[in-house]
């Protein structure tokens, strides 16, 4: 694969136009919204002078890698001769099945389908694909320049050419590739969103304050970071949706969300990016 399209210039996004392009792919990132790329880009900038700052890469790396990257504000015309699409748009199963549609219609009979959910059933996704086959799951961390992980995720009709194939691509990119099977939330977010859940119970039940149990967790289980600020970090309408997505899917009620997680939603309350979450920033 050389040339690689990637949906959405969120976060995510933009973090993995950011690696690819790093890699020596070449990069479409596309997005419905012009003022969206143009912070992609600026934030793609900030990201590698930091690598620069650290040692990481020289400036000749920077301009390779901004170059290796090109914008467009529609799928049809950015997909069209790619060989693999990774959406990674907001998570909402509607958002992401009406853009796997237009991935499906317009993209090569060849190209490999990929979504950076962190929750949602890959088979649901391929479902309205004409390509089932093809259709993979990417679940990146973030910061994506920084963190190892790739979690792939086979739907049911996933082939094993296709999985091959992103697994080999993951390992050419310097991520490390894990194989889970497709179940709401896989492994990643099955095992931490009830952990952050449960952290938010302890902080609601006034057991103790939002600094203290996040210390407790650094200091005692060497967690780079506390269950309530890695929770405002992800985005607590973020945590919701994928806990939503869980209750749904097990059908069991310690998936349930926090009923002050909910209400902090209500309120507009999202974490870092809102200026305030179980902290103010």
């Amino acid at each position: 694969m050389k040339k690689i399209a990637v949906i959405g210039a969120g976060t995510m996004g933009n973090g993995i136009a950011h690696v690819f392009a790093q890699k020596g792919f070449l990069v479409h990132l596309i997005d419905t919204q012009q003022a969206a790329l143009d912070k992609a880009m600026a934030t793609i900038g900030k990201n590698l002078d930091r690598q620069i700052n650290k040692g990481i890469l020289t400036d000749d790396d920077k301009i390779n890698t901004l170059q290796n990257i090109s914008t467009f504000t529609a799928i049809e015309k950015g997909i069209m001769d790619v060989e693999l699409a990774v959406e990674a748009a907001t998570e909402n199963s509607e958002i992401k099945k009406s853009i796997f549609r237009l991935m499906d219609e317009n993209a090569n009979d060849d190209c490999i389908l990929a979504t950076n959910t962190s929750s949602i059933p890959i088979a649901e996704l391929a479902a309205v694909t004409n390509r089932p086959g093809k259709v993979i799951g990417m679940h990146f961390m973030n910061p994506v320049p920084v963190m190892k992980l790739v979690e792939i995720i086979n739907g049911l009709d996933t082939s094993e050419a296709t999985t091959k194939s992103i697994v080999e691509l993951t390992t050419a990119i310097n991520k490390i590739p894990c194989v889970v099977k497709d179940a709401p939330g896989f492994i990643a977010n099955r095992i931490l969103m009830p952990m952050l859940n449960e952290a938010m119970y302890a902080f609601s039940e006034g057991i103790s304050d939002a600094a203290t149990i996040d210390q407790i967790m650094k200091l005692g289980m060497a967690h780079p970071m506390g269950p309530l600020q890695l929770a405002d970090y992800i985005g607590l309408d973020v945590c919701k949706n994928i806990m939503d997505i869980m209750y749904a899917g097990f059908n069991n009620d310690k998936y349930a969300p926090c009923p002050l997680l909910v209400e902090m939603v209500k309120q507009g309350k999202l974490g870092i990016k809102s200026g305030e979450g179980f902290y103010k920033y």
